[in-house]
């Protein structure tokens, strides 16, 4: 039976450079196209990390250059930028993979916005790192000049912390949902959506922040009534006890044990406890929903049930 899926490509499937992302979008590829192929309705999300800090630091370079002919560039601009060339890639390897299998559909990529709050806590306690480490003079003059937050990355320097709020909507939904309607594969979100605050009643505007790209896709999933969140990881399933003698892969997960191992601190805040979160947040949002964590050459088998962890409301 068809499903409407949403997924949410990690980094790992886009590459880390420009030369990385073509060759893995063409592998990315395939494993989408598994299934289209199988009849389903897929909307591809995606994050942005290396690309969004790759264009925030050329963006930075060049102002320092110049610093009287170019501003800096505002983040939410550098995530539709990202949005833009990684879409580029992504629908052109969809496309050609598609047409090798014969199958005739579009492939688009929406220029995506997505809603935040101004009231999120989230503004008041950034905690995202993003662009080139800076010394500590540098760190000064831009709090100063720009109002920008600086902390400590791992022991490894100093860079700019953004904040990292909850999505509230996708502003381009319906232009979403009226392409997927109409049988083409949709590439959204991408990055987690440009950030943006609403100050009117049709107005919004862009925000320095970044949104993470498990809970955009769990929005994005949510509101176009999907049955599936697939979020791929580096891993073929969600495990406890992760790395210790004691570990055990998971099969699935009901929304009590999945709250359970939240609470025991079995997922790392980094890597997969806002997977787990998005995941368990779609499970629970409506009757028939499910979320799937897994590799993303392993994607097909898990909606069939093969493998990967499921979570169900």
């Amino acid at each position: 039976m068809k499903k409407r899926i949403v997924i949410a490509l990690g980094g790992n499937a886009l590459g880390n450079t420009l030369p990385e992302q073509k060759v893995a979008v063409k592998s990315t590829a395939k494993a989408i196209v598994d299934l289209i192929e199988a009849g389903n309705e897929v909307i591809v999300a995606h994050g942005n990390g290396p690309q969004v800090g790759m264009i925030q630091k050329a963006m930075t370079a060049l102002h320092k250059l110049e610093p009287e002919k170019y501003v800096l560039c505002p983040l939410s601009v550098c995530v539709a930028m990202s949005q833009g060339y990684i879409g580029h890639d992504l629908q052109n390897a969809l496309r050609e993979e598609l047409q090798k299998r014969g199958i005739k559909k579009s492939v688009t990529t929406v220029l995506t916005q997505v809603e935040v709050s101004t009231m999120d806590p989230a503004f008041e306690h950034p905690t995202k790192p993003i662009g080139a480490y800076v010394t500590g003079e540098e760190a000064r003059r831009l709090k100063e000049e720009r109002g920008f937050s600086f902390a400590e990355d791992a022991g490894r320097g100093v860079r700019r912390v953004v904040p990292s709020p909850k999505p509230l909507s996708i502003v381009e939904l319906d232009s979403i949902r009226g392409m997927v309607e109409e049988g083409q594969v949709v590439i959204a979100c991408g990055g987690g959506g440009i950030p943006v605050v609403r100050r009117g009643e049709n107005e919004y505007e862009g925000v320095e922040a970044i949104i993470d790209k498990d809970f955009a896709s769990c929005t994005l999933a949510k509101e176009i009534g999907a049955d599936y969140l697939i979020i791929l990881t580096a891993v073929e399933k969600v495990a406890v006890n992760f790395g210790k003698p004691d570990q055990r892969w998971l099969d699935s997960m009901t929304s009590k044990e999945a709250r359970r191992y939240m609470e025991e601190g079995q997922f790392a805040p980094g890597s997969m406890l806002p997977k787990v979160m998005a995941a368990l947040e779609f499970a629970e949002s409506g009757a028939g929903r499910t979320s799937l964590i897994t590799l993303l050459e392993k994607a097909k088998e898990g909606i069939e049930g093969k493998t990967g962890t499921l979570i169900g409301g």
